[in-house]
Formats: structure tokens, C-alpha cells, sequence
């Protein structure tokens, strides 16, 4: 017997057939023998109809209570589902973030997790019920309702598995898994079977939907294994986890998953559209001067991923600073920047909003000068120009022009070997099909 949390996002449980379809699929995971707790979202576009709402009445809300507000689409989820669950014979009761014993800070609208305390849940589930818990809250040391922000709910559910010492956490969505690029940009991406939190942290971080950072982040430090899968079908979806030797256990049975002699160089490619280049023109170029812009810039923004520099010429003592971030955070970096102009001394500062990013992701691709090297003959071959450049241990990020992303994108992946191989009938050779779509729905 396993001890399985599933979390369900807003798709799964959008309306009356999606909540009853979800209950007869956690009957089928109890029947299976395992125990079950479910951390679910809100219904369909509830969040966002809240949001709306609060727009007519003012536009600025504070924040407490904004949060108490939108809690309340989770709530009504793990209600009604507890509901569809008697309906269909099988004890089960929920529970809000507090009740399940999730403090957080009181960061409203971002509140991280302090602790969690699921005294409630275990009793739950000893005594044969399921514990259905709503996501993306808790509840602060003042007893107040918080919000965890984009992602809550995938976070909600991997902190219970690690405060459960649960055996697995799915991650059921509207999609089949994880792939190697995003399916609406490239048809024949592959789906994933297998990637380390590392390859997954890297993905999510720079365009991958399907994950949520801090979920992954949580299960990483926790080691939680993850299995991503669509609530739709039984296909057998993504397994996130360092232990490549072992296939963790689950409502499904796996074989297990002996490490290969040789990993694949490149996993899979993120792509985002969400990037502006900021540059930083004529900065005097002596000696703490960069250190000084970047101070106002790390001050400002919570992100700060792609930095180049360009020396104007060799004898006019200047030099620009061009850099690469989220467009929200970039027009906060220009005003900063814009504050300290005189003092900092730059002539001026300029954002380009037509730019998009492509990263390169895969653990393989330590130590191998290959990646690089196929990564910008794909792009050379394509017409396409780079205008930043960023690399970690396992990823290759590049800036290029917005209108050339989806081509780039589409480059690379067959550049690298990642597209799915077709037969005469048009069908996938290796029998996985071919997705529509990639970005998850739901928190």
C-alpha cells in the first residue's frame, strides 16, 4: 500500500461532470489499495471571475482581504468534490489550507510556507476516508487566510507529501506529462518519461507551465518524487525525481527504470516570450561603476538572468551594459535605473520588449562543448541572431529577436535529435502521441 497525495488543477475540476470524473478516478486509486489525500484548485476561471469582481468594486484592494476572497474558489472545489465522493459511496472530508494545518508568513498574496502540522489529515486517512484539501492557502501566525501565489496549489500538494511522508505526489492536469518542448511550438516534441529535479528546476524556471518553481523546489529539498499525468486518460505521464534507478510506487504499476549507460546531451527546451532587454548605454567604465548599476538593479527585481557587455570603443573610456528579465520587472529596473541616472553617470537606458528567450536544458550536457556548438549552427542556419547569452551547468539560454522565437524553438529541438519520428501512417514510431497542448490550467 501506498500513501498517494493528488493534486487536481482548475481543468480537471472545471464543472459537475469534471468533479464526478475526479471522484471516480480517487475511488479507483483508494480501490487500487492505497490511501489518498487530493489537494484541488478552483473551479474553472473562479479565480479569475473573483479578480474581475474585485476590479468593479475597486481597484485597489487590500491585500488581506483580496485573500480572503480568493480562497474562497478552493474552497467551494474540495466541497463539492467531498460531495461527488459521498455520492459515490466513500467517505471523504475536506478541509481548508488552515484546517490542514499550513501556516505560513502573512505576505499576503505570497505567503511562503512555515510549516505544516496534518495532525488532521493522518487521523483522516487512519480512519479509511479521503482528505480532500484546498490549495494555494494556509493561514497566517494571526490566524488570517493567505494566498501562496501563481503555483500555490502544486505547492500546496507537495508540501502535504512531504509533511505526510507520502510515497508520491501527482501532479494531475489537462495535459499528458512533460515534454521536450512545448507542442503547441513544436508538434513532434517528445514526452518525457523521466527528469531529475535539476532538468525540471531548469525548465520551469525559463518557460516550462506544466510545474510550478517552488513545487519543484519543495520536492527537490523534501525528495519527493512527482508524477505528472493527465486526469483525463491513463497514459503514464512525467516522473520528476533524482532516483533514476527506481521508479517510485503509485496507483499505476512501473517497471523499474535502470540508469542508462549514457544520458542524452539535451532533455528538452523552454521557451518565453515574457522578456524585454534593458541596456544600460555610455556607463563610465572605471572601476565599481557595474558594480554600483547592478546593486540598483538586484534592489529592484527579483530576477536577473542574461547580462552582456560591449565596450563602444577602445578609447572612449564607455562602455554599455545590455541585460535580459521578465517585461514586469524591466520597466521596474529602467525607473530605478532612471532615479540614479546623474549619479550612476550612463548617458541613457532603453528597454526592448521584442525579444524572446530559448533554453537549452539537460543534466548530459555538463561537460560536453557539443551543446553549444549545435545549439548556434541551428541558429546560424535558421537566419537567426543572438543578442544575450547565459549558461548554469546544465542550461544554455539565449535572447533572440521575439518574431524569431517559435522558428528557433522549432530549430533546435530537431537540431538536437529531440523530434518524435513518424511512420508511413503519419503516426508516432515509438506509439506516444502527439500533444496539443502544453501549458497546465489551474494553480
Amino acid at each position: 500500500m501506498a500513501l498517494v497525495v493528488q493534486k487536481y488543477g482548475g481543468s480537471s475540476v472545471a464543472d459537475a461532470d469534471g468533479l464526478a470524473r475526479v471522484a471516480r478516478r480517487i475511488v479507483a486509486t483508494r480501490q487500487a489499495g492505497h490511501d489518498v489525500a487530493v489537494v484541488v484548485s478552483a473551479m474553472g476561471d473562479t479565480t479569475d471571475d473573483l479578480l474581475e469582481l474585485t476590479r468593479e468594486i475597486t481597484p485597489e484592494p487590500t491585500a488581506r482581504e483580496l485573500d480572503m476572497l480568493l480562497t474562497a474558489g478552493e474552497r467551494i472545489s474540495m466541497a463539492l468534490l467531498a460531495m461527488a465522493m459521498h455520492e459515490l459511496g466513500h467517505p471523504a472530508i475536506s478541509f481548508t489550507g488552515v484546517q490542514a494545518g499550513l501556516r505560513t508568513n502573512d505576505e499576503f498574496g505570497r505567503a511562503r510556507i512555515l510549516e505544516v502540522t496534518p495532525g488532521r489529515i493522518r487521523q483522516t486517512l487512519a480512519d479509511g476516508a479521503v482528505a480532500i484539501v484546498a490549495g494555494f492557502q494556509g493561514g497566517s501566525v494571526d490566524d488570517d487566510a493567505t494566498t501562496l501565489g501563481r503555483g500555490g496549489s502544486d505547492t500546496t500538494a507537495v508540501a502535504l507529501a512531504a509533511a505526510l511522508d507520502a510515497d508520491v505526489c501527482e501532479v494531475l492536469t489537462d495535459v499528458d506529462g512533460l515534454f521536450s518542448a512545448d507542442p503547441r511550438v513544436v508538434p513532434r516534441a517528445r514526452q518525457q518519461p523521466l527528469l531529475s529535479t535539476e532538468e525540471a528546476l531548469e525548465l520551469s524556471a525559463h518557460g516550462a507551465k506544466i510545474l510550478h518553481l517552488r513545487s519543484i523546489e519543495f520536492a527537490r529539498r523534501y525528495h519527493v518524487p512527482l508524477h505528472v499525468r493527465s486526469s483525463f486518460t491513463d497514459r503514464p505521464g512525467t516522473w520528476v525525481t533524482d532516483d533514476h534507478r527506481v521508479v517510485p510506487p503509485g496507483p499505476a504499476p512501473h517497471k523499474n527504470q535502470e540508469d542508462p549507460m549514457e544520458e542524452p546531451l539535451v532533455r528538452g527546451l523552454a521557451h518565453s516570450h515574457d522578456q524585454a532587454k534593458v541596456t544600460v548605454v555610455n556607463v563610465p567604465d572605471v572601476p565599481g561603476r557595474a558594480a554600483a548599476i547592478f546593486a540598483v538593479i538586484t534592489n529592484t527585481v527579483d530576477t536577473l538572468d542574461m547580462i552582456g557587455q560591449t565596450h563602444t570603443a577602445s578609447d572612449t573610456g564607455v562602455i554599455d551594459f545590455s541585460f535580459a528579465l521578465p517585461v514586469e520587472d524591466a520597466h521596474k529596473a529602467v525607473a530605478a535605473l532612471g532615479q540614479q541616472q546623474e549619479e550612476l553617470g550612463f548617458s541613457r537606458v532603453s528597454l526592448d520588449a521584442d525579444v524572446g528567450k530559448l533554453s537549452v536544458v539537460g543534466a548530459g550536457m555538463r561537460s560536453s562543448p557539443q551543446v553549444p556548438a549545435t545549439l548556434f549552427t541551428a541558429l546560424s542556419s535558421a537566419g537567426i541572431t543572438v543578442h544575450l547569452i547565459s549558461t548554469s551547468e546544465i542550461r544554455l539560454s539565449v535572447v533572440v529577436e521575439a518574431s524569431q522565437l517559435e522558428r528557433a524553438t522549432q530549430a533546435v529541438h530537431s537540431a538536437f535529435g529531440l523530434d518524435v519520428e513518424l511512420g508511413s501512417d503519419g503516426l508516432p514510431t515509438d506509439g506516444s502521441p502527439l500533444a496539443l497542448a502544453h501549458a497546465g490550467s489551474g494553480r
